[in-house]
């Protein structure tokens, strides 16, 4: 079992920026490929970004260049530094682990609890 907690959503202005975090615990964190996806109500969950166990990482298009995932295996988290946000990046926003880097929420064993995230423009 893997536990996943996120932290650090909340309301900006657009243009703004936010760090999302999220804390693992559970098994080794770092055999796991961990992914954000974003969720807007009655919409299904989308892909947002994801990083390997070794570190490459994979962006959806929307977010490229605004968006930058990291992990910090000495502390079990895994961020989502979010800049130059945007209304349309209004969502709950979820941490997930998987056992290899997938674009697909359904090879994802772990998830967390979300966070929100809203952007005002």
């Amino acid at each position: 079992q893997v536990q996943l907690v996120e932290s650090g959503g909340g309301l900006v202005q657009a243009g703004g920026s936010l760090r999302l975090s999220c804390a693992a615990s559970g098994r080794t964190f770092s055999n796991y490929a961990m992914g954000w996806f974003r969720q807007a109500p009655g919409k299904e969950r989308e892909f947002v970004a994801v990083i390997s166990w070794r570190g490459s990482t994979t962006y959806t298009d929307s977010v490229k260049g605004r968006f930058t995932i990291s992990r910090d295996n000495a502390k079990n988290t895994v961020y989502l530094q979010m800049n130059n946000l945007k209304p349309e990046d209004t969502r709950v926003y979820y941490c997930a682990a998987a056992g290899s880097d997938s674009f697909d929420p359904r090879r994802y064993a772990y998830w967390g609890q979300g966070t929100q995230v809203t952007v005002s423009s």
